[in-house]
């Protein structure tokens, strides 16, 4: 017991991320990780997802595994704070944004880096996963609300992109650069929905590229030949959860017998529609969705 009470506190006086603090921090109940469930729980799905994809990509290039899965874990935090301003936490078609200029939408979804660092601190996080929560945007663009902006000005060449982009730091080391990626890649194939295995892995390939060709990962310490391990992986977890759905094939017509025997026996039975559906509430839904169980996935919004 004495010596499990000195390695913590050799490891916070030191500021050491020990394996042992990592398991504590990764556990559930830890008061932040109940509020990103409880409060923003698409972000909740995301996150598990992601230090999914990320923490089997740090084992496969030799990475730390477990340092990966807990900041991933931590990474949106920030998002609890306003979690419907972001798309995976809202439940309807309406979305807050459409009542806010490009500028304020932009500066709320900025403000979830600094949110999350302000939480972390607050509830003494250890400082390398704070860096997972400064890093995993990089000094990217919010792309969507400055091309808006854009196309609002009366002159495009007078929005300032500094407004639009992250604050940083690029990711410094192989955890956070695969953070970064994981994030990236999850949301983008959330959003797109690519309907084949092969156009899933142009978006991977094409992300990733763009990140190389910005100079995102240039102090990242990843070489090509570990980002072609990372695509590889990416595309395993992703291929499992946003696979393609079939398509069932609708069910016979009832035979004509039916309608006949209702008529002799002087009864009027109610047989379903002749292409196969069936009414619940008024909500059309196919044959064969009711006798199979609908597919979920490990992520929403």
């Amino acid at each position: 017991a004495i010596a499990l009470i000195g390695y913590f506190t050799l490891g916070n006086l030191f500021d050491i991320t020990t394996p042992l603090q990592l398991t504590e921090l990764s556990r559930p109940t830890h008061p932040l990780l109940r509020q990103l469930l409880l409060k923003a729980p698409g972000t909740y799905h995301h996150t598990i997802l992601v230090s999914n994809m990320a923490e089997r990509a740090a084992a496969a290039i030799g990475a730390d595994a477990l340092l990966v899965r807990v900041g991933a874990y931590y990474h949106d935090i920030g998002k609890t704070v306003r979690p419907y301003f972001f798309a995976e936490n809202i439940m309807d078609s309406s979305s807050p944004h459409e009542k806010l200029d490009p500028y304020t939408s932009a500066q709320i979804i900025i403000s979830h880096v600094k949110d999350g660092v302000d939480l972390a601190q607050k509830y003494h996080l250890p400082e390398r996963i704070q860096d997972f929560i400064r890093e995993h945007h990089g000094h990217s663009l919010v792309k969507y609300f400055y091309v808006q902006a854009q196309r609002l000005a009366e002159s495009p060449e007078t929005v300032n992109e500094a407004d639009f982009r992250y604050p940083g730091p690029n990711p410094r080391s192989k955890e956070t650069t695969l953070l970064l990626l994981a994030d990236t890649c999850e949301a983008a194939v959330r959003a797109v929905r690519p309907g084949s295995r092969e156009d899933m892995a142009l978006l991977v390939n094409r992300l990733i590229e763009e990140r190389i060709l910005t100079g995102e990962l240039n102090d990242s310490e990843l070489t090509f030949a570990d980002l072609q391990t990372v695509k590889e992986v990416f595309l395993q977890v992703l291929q499992g959860v946003h696979h393609p759905r079939i398509v069932y094939p609708e069910a016979t017509k009832p035979a004509d017998h039916h309608h006949e025997e209702a008529g002799e026996n002087g009864q009027d039975r109610q047989q379903p529609p002749s292409n196969g559906h069936a009414v619940h509430g008024g909500i059309e839904e196919t044959a064969s969705s009711q006798a199979l169980p609908v597919p979920t996935t490990a992520t929403q919004g």
